[in-house]
């Protein structure tokens, strides 16, 4: 069997030390290498910068953060890699450079890659479509207290997954203070938490004429990411360029 080569960005941070955790006993993929700007020993070359990487590789799982996404993507084109974009708090900049280098890049971006959150985002959309202007939805993610952006991400997506329900008619408000009046039906609300260790847990609630509707999900361990940056990464290699998320390699694994 040919093992999937992966180079780890973010290599020494916690989410990096996940990934190369799951592959000390994978059959099926190894890390080569890693890259992060504080290089610390963990069991394979870290290097500081993608200039200086001497390993042959597959595709890269990035786990570290926006800043430097073109040269990582750059490392990506020139060596024709798939890149896994396991970060979050993209600018709109980094997001129109993303959907640029997927021209010539085969880019893995998802903003969970949690089977359980990509589920969620189809269950609250069948919800909304079911429920619909009955319904009042509002999203609650909780996080832990080192998290820069707010919202999170996945609330963001499973928002966007409600409103495609309602042809993106819906306007997003993040969180209420003072004297707004009352809540409009076109609302969103969006509510970010942060305090402790909380991995992350989201919220989308349905509220009725008296009843409520609850979709839930809690990560328990930052491992469930990492897996899902595992599987992505066995996904790519020998893809097309262009845009993947969860639900093309489910698509894949399920065919």
């Amino acid at each position: 069997m040919t093992r999937t080569r992966i180079i780890i960005c973010g290599a020494c941070g916690k989410m990096g030390g996940n990934v190369l955790s799951l592959l000390a006993d994978d059959p099926a993929a190894t890390a080569v290498c890693g890259v992060d700007l504080y290089p610390k020993e963990i069991g394979i070359p870290v290097y500081t910068s993608f200039a200086d990487v001497k390993e042959e590789a597959d595709v890269i799982i990035d786990f570290s953060s926006p800043v430097g996404l073109v040269d990582r993507l750059e490392y990506a084109k020139a060596h024709k890699l798939g890149i896994v974009l396991a970060s979050t708090g993209f600018t709109a900049e980094d997001q129109a450079l993303i959907k640029e280098y997927s021209k010539s890049v085969a880019i893995f971006k998802t903003a969970n890659l949690s089977l359980g959150v990509n589920l969620m985002q189809a269950l609250v959309k069948a919800a909304a479509q079911v429920l619909g202007e009955h319904y009042d939805v509002e999203i609650i993610e909780r996080h832990h207290n080192l998290k820069k952006d707010a919202p999170s991400g996945t609330a963001l997506m499973l928002a966007d997954s409600v409103n495609e329900a309602f042809d993106n008619a819906k306007r997003y408000v993040g969180g209420r203070e003072g004297i707004v009046g009352a809540r409009e039906k076109n609302e969103i609300g969006i509510h970010a938490v942060r305090g402790g260790t909380i991995v992350g847990e989201h919220e989308v609630m349905f509220a009725g004429e008296d009843e409520i509707i609850t979709i839930t999900h809690s990560a328990r361990s930052k491992r469930v990411f990492a897996v899902g940056a595992i599987r992505a990464a066995k996904f790519l290699p020998q893809k097309a360029a262009g845009m993947y998320e969860m639900k093309d390699l489910l698509a894949e694994e399920n065919a």
